[in-house]
């Protein structure tokens, strides 16, 4: 009994695996790879920060930070008291110009009537040339009088018009739709269009980021740009969610290189926005050149974690686990595919793979499938 308890210690102990299935990858559904990898962040096409047309006191400001705003809505407003007091003065000076014209159309009328009057006597020789003359000059003379307070008038109107204008400035309002990122002036500080006041003086109330307008820009080497090209299919993962892979595509190569960096500039645009996404945020991208109808062959191809693939004397292989036994086999790597890789040949659909283990692996060796951790 003790000779068969020593076999039994003797005999080596099954290693302990985690598996994972072998999927099929139609042919017909055509394969990508990727062609070239670059790192950027995101950015918003449509991003301002905000600010006055005048240089005034900040009376009001009403957003915060996260804030959705709509285009127009009011988000801050300046002190108008001095405007107001303008206002209020080319009103009363548009209403004296008024009043001047009130004053003036009867004086014509009645010197239209005496002229009228003098011409009928003059025609019969009953009043003399010279006081027709007078009162013909009487006429002229009012109306041009009439012209010149109807321009007045004009003229008042526009200076009120200016004013007004001016207290409307006074009220800041967002130029677009968008999220309030930053909130730059508090109430009681001084802003202007331009920075002056040696620094004290705020220069933008708040920057408003248009969040569908984010898209991503990378540097390319130019010596990789032959690369890429509008439209091409793009895979983007963001620095912050590393397993979030997000479907994107070339929208335009900026036509210019930058002479020190040596690089070209990609813009590229997510095929579906997120919340999760936010400006200045670094991003990965891969991308991918589609094998469309010139790779589609008759031989189907299989995918697997690219972690189950191993270097072996020069070779790739992948331990297939059957029973309670691992099998040592050589494969064909066609493609890299993310975090996976085709398999072109040595392996079936439905079989399992090894992805980890506890111990280094034998062709044949027992194993134990290990418990999924909850």
């Amino acid at each position: 009994m003790g000779s068969g308890l020593w076999w039994w210690r003797q005999q080596p102990k099954a290693t302990e695996v985690r598996l994972a299935p072998v999927r099929a990858l139609s042919a017909e559904q055509g394969t990508s790879r990727t062609l070239l990898n670059a790192s950027g962040y995101v950015e918003a096409r449509r991003a301002a920060t905000v600010s006055s047309k005048v240089t005034g006191k900040v009376m009001e400001v009403l957003v915060e930070e996260g804030m959705k705003v709509e285009a127009g809505q009011v988000l801050a407003k300046l002190d108008d008291s001095n405007i107001m007091e303008s206002v209020l003065l080319a009103e009363a000076q548009v209403e004296s110009a008024r009043k001047m014209i009130d004053e003036t159309r009867p004086n014509l009328a009645f010197a239209e009537l005496e002229k009228k009057r003098l011409a009928g006597l003059f025609a019969t020789k009953a009043s003399s040339e010279s006081d027709y003359n007078k009162a013909q000059a009487q006429a002229e003379t009012l109306n041009a009088t009439l012209a010149r307070q109807q321009a007045e008038v004009n003229v008042a109107e526009r200076q009120l018009s200016t004013w007004k204008q001016q207290l409307d400035d006074c009220i800041i309002r967002a130029p677009f739709a968008g999220v309030i990122t930053t909130k730059d002036s508090q109430p009681g500080e001084m802003i202007s269009p331009v920075s002056a006041g040696g620094g004290f003086t705020r220069t933008g109330i708040c920057t408003i980021v248009d969040m569908s307008s984010l898209e991503i820009e990378v540097d390319v080497s130019e010596s990789y740009i032959n690369r890429v090209q509008a439209g091409q299919r793009v895979e983007a993962t963001l620095d912050a969610y590393g397993d979030w892979r997000l479907p994107a595509k070339v929208i335009a190569i900026i036509p210019a290189a930058d002479r020190q960096k040596a690089t070209v500039k990609v813009r590229i645009g997510f095929e579906k926005l997120d919340p999760r996404i936010l400006p200045d945020m670094g991003v990965k991208v891969a991308f991918l050149s589609v094998e469309g109808e010139a790779s589609k062959t008759s031989q189907r191809q299989f995918i697997v974690p690219a972690s189950a693939v191993q270097k072996v004397d020069g070779r790739d292989v992948v331990w297939v686990v059957t029973g309670s036994k691992v099998e040592r086999r050589a494969v064909t790597v066609a493609l890299a595919i993310g975090d996976e890789v085709s398999i072109s040949a040595g392996l079936s659909a439905g079989e399992n793979v090894v992805v980890q283990s506890s111990q280094g692996l034998a062709d044949g060796a027992k194993v134990v499938i290990a418990e999924a951790k909850p």
